[in-house]
């Protein structure tokens, strides 16, 4: 791993998969900062992680399949643990296993729907969000969302008032309203809390997924927890008992790559099909992604002089200066190469 990112982020908990991807018996392969890692389920369902290298010949164990609750590396059928040690080695009948014969294993955690992994031992904890964990609301899995920029863009483009008329006028902003409303960024700790009720369209006839009132300038709630470094909790709501949660988290796969995980859960409209938030949310990011990407440089610059910013901007604003604060931005030496 380059020093482009910081070294605090091994030590914060990222998304590597949905749940549902790492099934039984099989290793799923994903890469987080810049490293190749290896999922794969013991006996119990729990999910474990290390690095994708078997220490003989460096082989993807990804490639190989799970036995005895061990991962069997493909091309020679050595046998790792779940605590990366290797405990077979077919080709001798000596007993002694070689001690260096182990491969780096890392945190791994299964939590809202998603498969979380953490290189060193975690300095934050996850955020505690009921609602999904709550029967009585859907819970819905969009995307992953894969896209060729820094987590911290994709991070900062989810969190921007500014852009809903223009980016998606008729489906989250009115063109006819887009003033961004006042509002206060506060910070505790690593996270920024913020709330703000701004104008949204209403419900259009292809994504009518919102519990808006049928009128012609409605408004939302939106309340936001950000927890740096890519994690934001997001609940929405219209005055009435009808709520809607946004988790999205952002997985760092290197510095120019990343993967977005947006987990919907809502209290109304039960029956609806999932297919239609997942419809909804695609094109949402579909909207967002051309435009990001051509956002320049590719990671965000930390340092504050480097961009315009105005009121609107809190977000962005308070986003990068925490990251700088809980030492999670990257170098300036590496951002000043981007550019």
């Amino acid at each position: 791993m380059t020093d482009a990112f910081s070294p605090k982020l091994l030590s914060c908990w990222h998304p590597v998969a949905y749940s549902e991807e790492v099934v039984s018996g099989t290793p799923f392969a994903a890469k987080l900062l810049k490293e190749n890692v290896v999922v794969w389920r013991t006996a119990d369902n729990k999910p474990h992680a290390m690095r994708d290298l078997c220490i003989h010949r460096g082989t993807a164990l990804s490639l190989g399949h799970v036995s005895d609750d061990c991962i069997v590396c493909p091309y020679h059928g050595w046998r790792y643990d779940q605590s990366g040690a290797c405990t077979l080695i077919p080709q001798t009948e000596n007993e002694n296993i070689p001690s260096k014969a182990r491969v780096e294993n890392y945190n791994c955690v299964e939590r809202y729907g998603l498969i979380w992994v953490a290189m060193a031992d975690p300095v934050y904890s996850l955020p505690e969000i009921p609602e999904i964990e709550n029967d009585d609301w859907q819970i819905i899995h969009t995307g992953p969302y894969d896209w060729e920029c820094d987590a911290s863009r994709q991070v900062e483009n989810f969190t921007d008032f500014g852009h809903f008329p223009w980016v998606h006028p008729g489906l989250l902003g009115d063109v006819e309203r887009p003033v961004v409303p006042d509002h206060t960024v506060e910070i505790k700790d690593h996270v920024l809390h913020y709330t703000v009720v701004r104008p949204e369209a209403a419900n259009s006839d292809d994504f009518p997924i919102f519990a808006n009132a049928d009128n012609e300038n409605p408004e939302r709630s939106s309340r936001y927890e950000l927890h740096c470094p890519y994690t934001i909790v997001l609940r929405l709501g219209w005055g009435g008992e009808q709520s809607m949660v946004y988790f999205f988290v952002s997985q760092p796969v290197s510095t120019d790559v990343c993967r977005g995980y947006c987990v919907v859960a809502r209290n109304y409209d039960l029956d609806s099909p999932e297919s239609l938030v997942k419809e909804f949310e695609d094109t949402i990011f579909s909207q967002d992604k051309r435009v990001v990407l051509s956002q320049r440089p590719e990671m965000v610059p930390f340092d504050l002089a480097d961009e315009l910013h105005l009121k609107f901007d809190a977000v962005a604003v308070n986003y990068r200066r925490a990251m700088k604060e809980q030492g999670l931005s990257h170098s300036d030496s590496n951002r000043s190469r981007q550019r």
